[in-house]
């Protein structure tokens, strides 16, 4: 049974999307705090986001963009804004479809099946910038073409992305590598980075490893990337 999580801070209008999803046969997970809305999301883990734009928290944009950073869960936005700019600033972020309110319940029953079949077997895949990799085989999609890296790189990767492009210290990164903080062993962690450093440059990624003075390292976005954002 697929499990769709509903962020709807309105409550008549949360409970009448999980009655209808439940009897079209979904599991239903709903956000009632928000604040922290990703983290929540995360170990919900769900197979499909229906997402509002105006919280009292932390945005619906916000949101959407801490879902995308991390996982590849669709999302699929509903919400009372209708203005262009809102709906295109949404899907810029990653949101799979755009809704409004009010919407026909076979419309939006229609939707989220239609989302759900295209995102079946990536479950594993994480999403970056213009490319996604398989966390299973370590398989990297880019630029319509596919990568399998060796397993350390990857293994180094997903560490990144898990991350959402905040700052990895050495300690999580050996722990990724070798499933151990007892030692750290810099020339050894020094060599993986460069390979995979390399390989990156090789495949044209428009993002770069880089030292964070006193923390360890991150994944950043190269300076010009223009010519590197082709989509998938």
């Amino acid at each position: 049974m697929k499990r769709i999580a509903v962020v709807e801070d309105e409550g008549l209008m949360r409970e009448e999307l999980s009655e209808m999803l439940r009897k079209a046969g979904y599991d239903i997970s709903e956000i009632r705090e928000f604040v922290n809305v990703t983290d929540q999301l995360r170990k919900i883990d769900p197979d499909l986001v229906l997402l509002d734009l105006n919280l009292p928290g932390e945005s619906g944009f916000t949101v959407c963009r801490g879902i995308k950073q991390n996982s590849a869960i669709p999302v699929l936005v509903l919400t009372s804004r209708d203005q262009l700019r809102d709906e295109l600033q949404a899907l810029d972020l990653g949101a799979d479809e755009y809704l409004t309110k009010p919407c026909r319940k076979e419309r939006l029953l229609a939707r989220v099946a239609n989302v759900l079949k295209r995102y079946e077997g990536r479950g594993n895949l994480l999403e970056g910038p213009g490319f996604l990799l398989d966390r299973q085989t370590y398989t990297l999609y880019i630029h319509r073409q596919s990568v399998v890296l060796p397993r350390n790189q990857g293994k180094l990767l997903e560490t990144f992305l898990m991350r959402g492009g905040q700052p990895v210290n050495k300690e999580e990164l050996c722990l990724a590598l070798w499933g151990t903080t007892e030692f750290i062993d810099e020339n050894a962690l020094q060599v993986n980075l460069t390979r995979l450093k390399k390989t990156m440059a090789g495949l044209e990624m428009g993002q770069q490893i880089q030292a964070v003075r006193g923390i360890g390292y991150q994944l950043q976005a190269l300076a010009c990337e223009g010519n590197v954002s082709e989509k998938l």
